[in-house]
């Protein structure tokens, strides 16, 4: 895949979570990890975002092991810290503070200069109607688009 194809995304995220405020993170990784990421094999079903002394570290996300890592290989699911300035970190922190909200992993993308990047955003977890209600909107525009296209 080239820099520009990957593109790995949170499905469940923007179902879940109402999204308010995002950032664009930097990710610390190591050799074989990147390198993973730019074959796209990464996931971020069931990962979540916390504000530990300062800094954001990002749980759960799953990274493959890279196949001609060897040795040299990463732990899957090992916490990774996320790069943000101390203005979006007092931000971040300040938001998942407030009861109902929580900090999502969007997606992860490679820039251009080459470095993988972590969109996160601030969301607020939705109530089971409100699931249903963009379950019922999703079906009714692709009902639209079905008429449309005749």
């Amino acid at each position: 895949m080239k820099a520009s194809q990957v593109n790995i995304k949170n499905k469940k995220a923007h179902f879940n979570y109402e999204i308010g405020d995002t950032f664009t993170a930097g990710i610390v990784l190591t050799g074989t990890e990147i390198k993973s990421i730019r074959d796209g094999k990464a996931s971020l079903t069931d990962s979540y975002c916390m504000v530990e002394n300062g800094e954001v570290w990002v749980k759960g996300m799953h990274i493959s092991e890279y196949f001609y890592g060897s040795y040299n290989n990463h732990s899957v699911k090992r916490d990774r810290k996320l790069l943000l300035n101390k203005k979006e970190i007092a931000k971040i922190s300040k938001s998942a503070l407030e009861p109902g909200f929580t900090i999502v992993p969007i997606r992860i993308f490679i820039s251009e200069k080459g470095y993988a990047k972590l969109v996160i955003g601030i969301g607020r977890g939705k109530k089971q109607y409100d699931k249903r209600q963009s379950i019922k909107e999703r079906e009714d525009k692709r009902n639209i688009d079905r008429f449309m296209k005749r």
